[in-house]
């Protein structure tokens, strides 16, 4: 169904916001030979460019997926060797409580998250939920051995490993390493194909903390249309009501239709929906009220602004230290994707 393999080197390869050397590496060396021009900008995008058919008045089409993952920074390494650490991207603070993190220095080492035990805890602070800045990371060693490889500064990532449960892919970096796959695949797909329009696949940086990379990204390509590759909220879980669940895990990729940073265009929503039909893609709506992604830059940062939409991937447990995606939804990702690139000039986007 979808390349297991490649997805679980994607997820498990570090890259905290600022910090993702790794994954860029790692996704040069995969989009090799998939397109016509590759570059790298000041701020660490990952530009690709396949181009479409020879047309002066070619268009161009360009995909966001970010490469960065929630993360941390090391602020403080005390007396005793604990380090304290700062938020790169949103936390849950409930789910850090005795996990795994890797602290990426000269060498990386295993840390655990650790705070007051529950057994020394006054009553009200045991009804009284923990605070990120109640939380150190503890590496098994005095201050001394510490400093020979830690500084303040370095980058702190999830120890999570990609495991298949049932009918789903779970791993610390679904978000956005899925996506970061999504598009490589779609650059498999399309090998040997004619597109009518350039196609800007942009591996993006820092959208964890504030969509910055595809700022500056939009702002260089200038694009006719942008399509922003995410996950979403999958919350069909015990204890959700239907109206809060957004989008569920197994019922196909979703069409956005807004999220906080943006308002999909309408002529990009109905040709999504139009495409994902004509192609028997099994798709749902997406309305995200609480969270934005590199969608509002691709729309808003080009000179012209952009007809722009996204496709986002249905995930449960968002944002903790594992998250978690539906191996078909992701096949349909990919399937509509490729799809959009064959096919936008099909469309007749006036007003």
């Amino acid at each position: 169904m979808i390349n297991v393999e490649l997805l679980k080197k994607i997820c498990e390869i570090n890259g905290a916001p600022a910090f993702e050397e790794p994954v860029r590496q790692l996704v040069l060396k995969e989009i090799e030979g998939l397109v016509d021009e590759v570059s790298v900008d000041n701020m660490g995008n990952v530009i690709a460019v396949k181009k479409g058919a020879n047309n002066p008045e070619v268009k161009k089409v360009m995909v966001a997926a970010h490469m960065d993952e929630i993360g941390f920074i090391v602020t403080h390494i005390d007396d005793r060797g604990f380090l304290r650490f700062h938020t790169l991207g949103g936390f849950d603070p409930k789910t850090l409580t005795s996990q795994r993190v890797i602290v990426h220095g000269k060498k990386d080492l295993v840390g655990v998250m650790g705070t007051k035990p529950i057994h020394v805890m006054s009553p009200e602070e045991r009804n009284q939920p923990v605070k990120i800045g109640s939380f150190y990371i503890d590496l098994g060693m005095p201050k001394e051995e510490v400093e020979k490889y830690i500084s303040v500064g370095d980058s702190i990532t999830r120890d999570r490993e990609l495991i298949e449960m049932g009918d789903c892919v779970n791993c610390k970096s679904i978000d956005n390493r899925v996506s970061v796959f999504i598009l490589i695949e779609t650059l498999k797909a399309l090998q040997g194909k004619e597109i009518p329009y350039d196609f800007y696949a942009t591996f993006t940086v820092q959208e964890e903390v504030g969509l910055r990379g595809a700022n500056v990204a939009t702002h260089a390509v200038n694009p006719d249309f942008g399509i922003g590759l995410d996950t979403t909220i999958a919350f069909d879980v015990p204890g959700a009501a239907p109206h809060e669940k957004v989008t569920s895990l197994g019922e196909g990729t979703a069409i956005k239709i807004m999220d906080t940073s943006a308002i999909c265009d309408t002529r990009m929503v109905r040709f999504m929906k139009q495409v994902a039909d004509e192609n028997e893609i099994k798709w749902q709506p997406e309305v995200l009220t609480g969270g934005g992604t590199d969608t509002a830059a691709l729309q808003r940062m080009g000179e012209n602004g952009s007809i722009a939409g996204a496709i986002s991937i249905p995930t449960r447990h968002i944002h903790q230290v594992i998250e978690m995606a539906h191996k078909q939804d992701i096949a349909y990702s990919i399937q509509l994707l490729t799809a959009l690139v064959k096919k936008m000039d099909t469309f007749d986007y006036k007003y």
